[in-house]
């Protein structure tokens, strides 16, 4: 619900109700009102809330919960949280429908992998390849 998508990106942040109340111009007791669901804002007022937080309007409106974790902030506009996937015996994963509509992903498309110490990315290859050749263009041209 918005009011603790509120208090999460509040305290994430390390805002204070007054400060946010006055980033968006209302009073510290209005703002402690969406807080506690005792009444909502605006359009305008909510879509400013979205910028100072850097969510979009819709991800500030809705609630995501993750199987074994619980109600999870709202994901930075540009990012997003589709759920969790299970890997197969073979190292298979289904990557959720809502996932691979968003990102226009369709069965045959070639993907790299790529990691950190702390989890995998996929990445469209065509979309790599391109940035690696833009990189070592540039690298042959010094």
């Amino acid at each position: 619900m918005l009011k603790d998508n509120l208090i999460m990106l509040r305290k994430l942040n390390g805002y204070s109700q007054e400060q946010i109340a006055e980033k968006i111009d209302i009073s510290r007791q209005a703002y402690a009102k969406w807080e506690s669901g005792a009444t909502i804002p605006d359009v305008d007022k909510a879509a400013l809330l979205a910028r100072v937080y850097g969510v979009t309007l819709d991800s500030l409106l809705k609630t995501e919960t993750i199987e074994g974790v619980g109600i999870v902030p709202p994901a930075e506009k540009g990012k997003n949280i589709w759920g969790t996937v299970t890997f197969g015996d073979r190292g298979q994963i289904v990557i959720p429908k809502a996932a691979r509509d968003h990102l226009g992903i369709k069965g045959g498309d070639r993907m790299i992998v790529a990691s950190d110490d702390v989890g995998i990315a996929l990445i469209p290859a065509e979309f790599f390849e391109s940035k690696m050749r833009e990189i070592m263009n540039k690298l042959s041209e010094k």
